[in-house]
Protein backbone atom coordinates (compact mmCIF):
# COMPACT_ATOMS: atom_id res chain seq x y z
CA UNK A 1 0.00 0.00 0.00
CA UNK A 2 3.30 2.51 0.43
CA UNK A 3 5.81 2.20 -1.01
CA UNK A 4 9.26 3.14 1.45
CA UNK A 5 10.38 5.46 -1.61
CA UNK A 6 7.41 7.68 -1.56
CA UNK A 7 8.45 8.04 2.32
CA UNK A 8 11.77 10.54 2.48
CA UNK A 9 12.67 11.56 6.09
CA UNK A 10 11.92 15.12 5.10
CA UNK A 11 8.22 14.00 4.84
CA UNK A 12 8.06 12.08 7.49
CA UNK A 13 9.25 15.11 9.52
CA UNK A 14 7.23 17.59 8.39
CA UNK A 15 4.10 15.12 8.93
CA UNK A 16 5.61 14.90 12.25
CA UNK A 17 5.89 18.40 12.95
CA UNK A 18 2.34 19.50 11.64
CA UNK A 19 1.11 16.16 13.99
CA UNK A 20 2.52 17.82 16.96
CA UNK A 21 1.69 21.30 16.05
CA UNK A 22 -2.03 20.73 15.63
CA UNK A 23 -2.55 18.67 18.57
CA UNK A 24 -1.15 21.71 20.34
CA UNK A 25 -3.07 23.67 18.87
CA UNK A 26 -6.72 22.23 19.40
CA UNK A 27 -5.43 20.98 23.18
CA UNK A 28 -4.75 24.80 23.67
CA UNK A 29 -8.54 25.86 21.80
CA UNK A 30 -9.69 23.09 23.81
CA UNK A 31 -8.49 24.35 27.64
CA UNK A 32 -8.98 27.89 26.10
CA UNK A 33 -12.83 27.31 25.49
CA UNK A 34 -13.51 25.40 28.50
CA UNK A 35 -11.56 28.04 30.80
CA UNK A 36 -14.19 30.78 29.08
CA UNK A 37 -17.03 28.29 30.13
CA UNK A 38 -15.60 28.22 33.59
CA UNK A 39 -15.35 31.81 34.20
CA UNK A 40 -18.40 32.46 32.57
CA UNK A 41 -20.24 30.49 34.69
CA UNK A 42 -18.32 30.50 38.04
CA UNK A 43 -15.81 33.78 38.10
CA UNK A 44 -17.88 35.72 40.39
CA UNK A 45 -17.77 32.68 42.78
CA UNK A 46 -16.00 33.59 45.91
CA UNK A 47 -12.92 31.19 46.96
CA UNK A 48 -13.14 29.13 50.10
CA UNK A 49 -9.23 28.78 50.93
CA UNK A 50 -9.85 27.35 54.47
CA UNK A 51 -11.05 23.78 53.00
CA UNK A 52 -9.73 21.70 50.60
CA UNK A 53 -11.25 20.51 47.97
CA UNK A 54 -9.98 18.75 45.40
CA UNK A 55 -11.38 17.68 41.59
CA UNK A 56 -14.85 16.30 41.62
CA UNK A 57 -15.35 12.35 41.15
CA UNK A 58 -16.49 12.60 37.75
CA UNK A 59 -13.12 14.39 36.36
CA UNK A 60 -10.95 12.04 37.44
CA UNK A 61 -12.00 9.46 34.69
CA UNK A 62 -12.02 9.41 30.86
CA UNK A 63 -15.29 8.84 30.70
CA UNK A 64 -16.21 10.77 33.48
CA UNK A 65 -14.27 13.89 31.84
CA UNK A 66 -15.41 12.70 28.22
CA UNK A 67 -19.25 13.63 29.23
CA UNK A 68 -18.75 16.68 31.49
CA UNK A 69 -16.65 17.96 27.96
CA UNK A 70 -19.75 16.92 25.81
CA UNK A 71 -22.15 18.38 28.33
CA UNK A 72 -20.73 21.64 27.68
CA UNK A 73 -18.87 22.18 30.97
CA UNK A 74 -16.00 24.35 31.97
CA UNK A 75 -14.09 21.84 33.96
CA UNK A 76 -14.76 19.31 32.08
CA UNK A 77 -13.55 21.05 28.11
CA UNK A 78 -10.53 21.86 30.42
CA UNK A 79 -9.47 18.81 31.53
CA UNK A 80 -10.44 16.97 27.85
CA UNK A 81 -7.71 19.65 26.65
CA UNK A 82 -4.76 18.70 28.82
CA UNK A 83 -5.67 14.52 27.83
CA UNK A 84 -5.66 16.24 24.29
CA UNK A 85 -2.14 17.95 24.89
CA UNK A 86 -0.44 14.00 26.70
CA UNK A 87 -2.29 12.55 23.80
CA UNK A 88 -0.06 14.47 21.16
CA UNK A 89 3.07 13.06 21.95
CA UNK A 90 1.74 9.64 22.42
CA UNK A 91 0.36 9.53 18.31
CA UNK A 92 3.49 10.99 17.34
CA UNK A 93 5.19 8.07 18.65
CA UNK A 94 3.28 5.67 17.06
CA UNK A 95 3.19 7.68 13.70
CA UNK A 96 7.03 7.44 14.26
CA UNK A 97 6.66 3.34 14.41
CA UNK A 98 4.69 3.05 11.32
CA UNK A 99 6.73 5.58 9.29
CA UNK A 100 10.04 3.41 10.60
CA UNK A 101 8.24 0.26 9.47
CA UNK A 102 7.41 1.56 6.42
CA UNK A 103 11.07 2.19 5.61
CA UNK A 104 11.60 -1.33 6.92
CA UNK A 105 13.86 0.14 9.32
CA UNK A 106 13.69 -2.55 12.33
CA UNK A 107 16.30 -1.60 14.50
CA UNK A 108 14.40 1.96 14.82
CA UNK A 109 11.17 0.63 15.08
CA UNK A 110 12.75 -1.51 18.08
CA UNK A 111 13.95 1.64 19.81
CA UNK A 112 10.66 3.76 19.04
CA UNK A 113 9.01 0.47 20.84
CA UNK A 114 10.86 0.63 23.56
CA UNK A 115 10.05 4.47 23.64
CA UNK A 116 6.41 4.04 23.48
CA UNK A 117 6.46 1.55 26.70
CA UNK A 118 8.41 3.55 28.35
CA UNK A 119 5.83 6.45 27.71
CA UNK A 120 2.82 4.13 28.23
CA UNK A 121 4.74 3.15 31.63
CA UNK A 122 4.91 6.80 32.64
CA UNK A 123 1.00 7.79 32.19
CA UNK A 124 -0.04 4.59 33.86
CA UNK A 125 2.20 1.74 35.32
CA UNK A 126 3.86 4.42 37.88
CA UNK A 127 1.19 5.34 39.52
CA UNK A 128 -0.20 1.77 40.22
CA UNK A 129 3.14 1.19 41.69
CA UNK A 130 2.64 4.15 44.67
Amino acid sequence: MFKAESWSDQKIEIIIGNLLRVGVSISAVVVAFGGLLYLTRHGKTLPDYYTFQGEPAALRGFHGIVHNAIALQGRGMIQLGLLLLIATPVVRVLFSIWAFAVERDRMYVGFTIIVLAVLLYSLFGAGAAL
